[in-house]
């Protein structure tokens, strides 16, 4: 059975039982507890937890899914992916164990055609329900295992939904490992699908019964995971992964550019090689596809890792040319028709790749060279300390460093560099677990706001004032009761007309007026989904929960936000125009007046181009097209052509902004009545903000017009200097500079001659000594350096010139040596230490100063003295 029937039947199954399909969300997840989305039920965590009521209360899905906990092991297992598709049904509060299990079954068994005799199951150590309905639909008691938290108890890693789990294994037979079912070996009773029994919410904590159970979730679920890949590895019939029909074609290919036949699952190195390339290529596309790009940290740190390990593996191959450009176009030629966003990001993955690619050989060849450095001073073992700064400064991995130690004869600190990396591990763990924490609990707060009064009514599409009242008030503590004059406190209403930020459009600002006071709101953004949280400071009076309040929005900073926001999808439309659709959006913020918006693309945007993109932008606003906005579903929004942006969440259904016929986007800000409205645009600057990412930033509106009011401004101020017309100011000020130039560089030519000048009369006055020629004078020039150099070039053989400058509050002195091998400072030491002050300089020009210019006359002796020793002879220096 090939994957596409894999899913297709998945599908058709819960279909037939009533399943609305979900399309998978990302692996950008929109909740900020998450790196990656490594589950299906990442998306419907809302649900979950009561935060929001599901639309029907069975889904099924085919999730995208990214981890790399267990990176390590890819390759080296059979099973294990750092990407991978994860087929799941869901139940919001609807069904529950006994429909899980008998479905799970009948579609192993009777679907896809598993042999029950090889099938087995885990459940969780006290779930005696579970284990009953296993052998209700007919497996054996001796082939269900009880297994404890670590296994049988699943959660997302943090904080949240979570419950007692149980998965069905399949026996792959003895030649994968040992009898005993998946309790024994994991690798032979391979996990296929996992069926949670969701009901508990989870605490702090990790690891092994490493953290406690908090709560119940408002009712009980079920959410599934079944692994395609592996399930594909069963039915087809073959050893790993990476010989499924999703990876086979990728894993041919790096045997062709390896220029030899994969050995298959022999235990070698190469084999592990060769898997972990065609799997990692895989990852490497969908993570790009998806809007994440190579950085220093966080999930783009994931991505480098990813590419970094490939090239690694291939360069293990003996594969000397780029290997991840080709590599990712096969991903992307096998699975584009499952997944058509590959093929829309073709070229930015192709460019991505190619870049990081490039930029990491240049680490490797820095690396080298450093290493190589270290190489030559150690003299038995390379310090833990030196690996470690060239991991983590300079990207190079440990294994090179290893093998190049273990070339030179020697050794590393292997424990050394294992502590400090893992020190640096520990602080970073730390950190993400304070934010992660205060985030946690943060959210905790709000869903007890949730539970006691709903969600936030926002009515901000339709008016700018309401009446509503104060559900809650925060501060950093927790809900209070009272908030005094000066407060500055986080307020819930229950009906909003305030904007939360979202979609890089920034919350909306204004006042809040009860009988007994009045607040500013300074800002709005969402605690929850559909929870809108303001901040605000409390002007006059005294408030609290439960009041009668009347809300409004300051109505300018909305429309000039609405006109920012409307620009930003033109400009978008545009960028894509001239540039190409790899362009796309990955980032913006939405002011007032103004407009950041960031985009793929691998070089600086001519200037040529920006002016033609700003002229299609205002060419297009000003010809006024409708802004039109409407409702579909997901599945007909994209029919429709319309853009969803990397890193948004959207539900089922959504928010469709059309502005025009150039402009159709998912979106759920504000935005204008008609195009005119959000213009003029003027863009200011386009700059480079990382690897493959570009930055604009832009005026618009009256910020726009006011930008063009200084510029015309400044441009009379100038003409007014040149005593000429606006339109004339440009050429007669190309004309002055011309003139300046053209009178600097006769200046310079002077200047030139008289040094020239100087530098020949000195070399005249020179002293003729045994070991060569003497100058050494007190002079008059401000600059001594350029002087002496040329003097010394008018003596020609071996020479020394000392010279001396005074001004009233210091003294200063330079040394300059024919003699390259000579270190000039030595000439100076005394005279400078005369003089009250120290000399510096390498090789033969070197220079000092002090503040008592009064000794000078002493300090040239000084050095000449030095300077007649250096050339042989013993007669006093000729001061001038």
């Amino acid at each position: 059975m090939r994957s596409s029937d894999i899913r297709s039947t998945f599908l058709d199954f819960f279909q037939e039982r009533d399943h609305h399909v979900v399309p998978s969300s990302p692996l950008i997840p929109s909740d900020p507890t998450l790196l990656l989305a490594n589950a299906g039920m990442n998306q419907f965590k809302p649900y979950f937890l009561g935060e929001a009521v599901p639309e029907h209360p069975r889904a099924m899905s085919v999730q995208k899914c990214a981890r790399t906990s267990d990176i390590e092991n890819v390759g080296r297992t059979t099973r294990h992916a750092t990407f991978f598709e994860m087929l799941g049904n869901f139940s919001f509060g609807d069904y529950f164990k006994q429909e899980a299990i008998s479905w799970a079954w009948e579609l192993f068994t009777r679907n896809y055609n598993l042999d029950p005799e090889r099938l087995w199951v885990t459940v969780y150590l006290d779930d005696d329900e579970a284990e009953q309905l296993w052998r209700g639909v007919g497996v054996p008691s001796e082939r269900i295992q009880r297994l404890g938290m670590e296994d049988n108890y699943w959660s997302m890693g943090i904080p949240g939904p979570c419950g007692p789990s149980s998965e069905l294994h399949y026996d792959r037979g003895p030649a994968f490992g040992r009898e005993g079912g998946p309790a024994v070996d994991g690798e032979r009773y391979q996990e296929l699908w996992n069926l949670v029994f969701m009901q508990n919410l989870r605490g702090e904590g990790s690891g092994k019964d490493g953290y406690s159970i908090v709560g119940e979730l408002p009712s009980r679920n079920i959410d599934t995971g079944l692994g395609l890949d592996r399930l594909a590895a069963i039915l087809q019939d073959v050893e790993t992964l990476s010989e499924t029909d999703l990876l086979a074609p990728t894993l041919r290919l790096v045997q062709e550019m390896a220029g030899r036949e994969y050995p298959g699952r022999d235990g070698s190195e190469a084999s592990v090689s060769f898997r972990v390339v065609s799997e990692h290529a895989r990852s490497i596309a969908f993570l790009i596809a998806d809007g994440v790009l190579p950085a220093r940290d966080g999930r783009g740190y994931v991505l480098r890792r990813l590419m970094r390990r490939a090239i690694r593996h291939a360069r293990r191959l003996t594969i000397a040319e780029p290997v991840l450009a080709p590599l990712t176009s096969s991903v992307i030629d096998t699975l584009a028709g499952a997944w058509p966003e590959l093929e829309r990001q073709s070229e930015l993955i192709r460019r991505v790749v190619t870049a990081e690619e490039e930029g990491f050989e240049r680490t490797l060849r820095q690396g080298s060279r450093l290493l190589d450095s270290a190489i030559s001073r150690a003299e038995s073992t390379l310090s833990g300390q030196t690996a470690f700064e060239l991991h983590d400064t300079y990207g190079f991995p440990i294994d090179l460093t290893l093998d190049a130690a273990r070339s030179a004869g020697l050794t590393v600190d292997v424990e050394a560099f294992g502590d400090l990396l893992e020190e640096q591990r520990r602080q970073t763990h730390r950190a993400g677990q304070n934010r992660k924490g205060d985030a946690v609990a943060r959210q905790d707060l709000y869903r007890r706001i949730v539970a006691d009064h709903g969600l936030t009514d926002f009515v901000g599409y339709d008016t700018t004032s309401t009446e509503t009242r104060l559900v809650a008030l925060l501060d950093d503590t927790g809900t209070v009761q009272r908030a005094r004059e000066g407060d500055e406190i986080e307020m819930v209403l229950s009906r909003s007309p305030f904007y939360a930020e979202a979609g890089g459009q920034v919350g909306d600002t204004g006042t809040v007026r009860t009988s007994d006071g009045l607040l500013r709101v300074m800002d709005t953004r969402p605690g929850l989904d559909g929870l809108h949280v303001h901040t605000v400071h409390v002007v006059e009076g005294e408030i609290g929960p439960g009041q009668e309040a009347e809300a409004l929005v300051d109505e300018d900073r909305r429309a000039a936000t609405a006109r920012s926001h409307s620009a930003t999808h033109v400009l978008h439309a545009m960028l894509r125009r001239v540039l190409g659709d790899h362009a796309a959006q990955r980032g913006s913020r939405v002011e007032p007046g103004r407009l950041r918006f960031d985009f793929a693309h691998f070089s600086a945007v001519a200037p040529s181009d920006l002016e033609t993109i700003q002229t299609l932008v205002n060419t297009y606003l000003l010809d006024d097209p409708d802004v039109r906005v409407w409702e579909a579903s997901r599945t007909e929004a994209e029919k429709a052509g319309a853009i969803a942006l990397f890193g948004e969440k959207y539900g089922t259904d959504v928010r469709i902004v059309d502005i025009g016929d150039a402009s159709r986007e998912l979106c759920g800000g504000i935005h204008v009545g008609h195009g005119s409205q959000a213009g003029p645009v003027h863009i200011l600057g386009e700059s480079s903000i990382g690897t493959g990412l570009r930055r604009i930033e832009a005026l618009t509106g009256a910020d726009a017009l006011r930008h063009y009011d200084h510029q015309r401004d400044l441009l009379t101020q100038l003409a007014g200097l040149l005593n000429v017309r606006p339109d004339e100011a440009p050429e007669r000020l190309r004309q002055r500079l011309e003139t300046l130039a053209e009178a600097q560089r006769e200046l310079d030519s002077l200047r030139e001659a008289e040094l020239d000048s100087h530098a020949r009369r000195l070399a005249t006055s020179a002293e003729s000594l045994p070991g060569g020629r003497l100058v050494a004078q007190i002079v008059d020039v401000p600059d001594l350096r350029p002087l002496a150099s040329r003097t010394l070039t008018h003596l020609r053989g071996n020479a020394v010139v000392v010279l001396g400058s005074r001004s009233s509050s210091k003294a200063a002195l330079v040394a300059a040596v024919s003699d390259t091998t000579v270190q000039a400072r030595t000439l100076l030491t005394g005279a400078a230490a005369e003089v009250g002050g120290g000399a510096g300089g390498k090789g033969p020009l070197a220079s000092a100063g002090g503040r008592r210019p009064e000794r000078l006359e002493k300090a040239i002796t000084l050095a000449a003295t030095e300077a007649r020793h250096l050339l042989d002879s013993d007669d006093p220096p000729h001061i001038i």
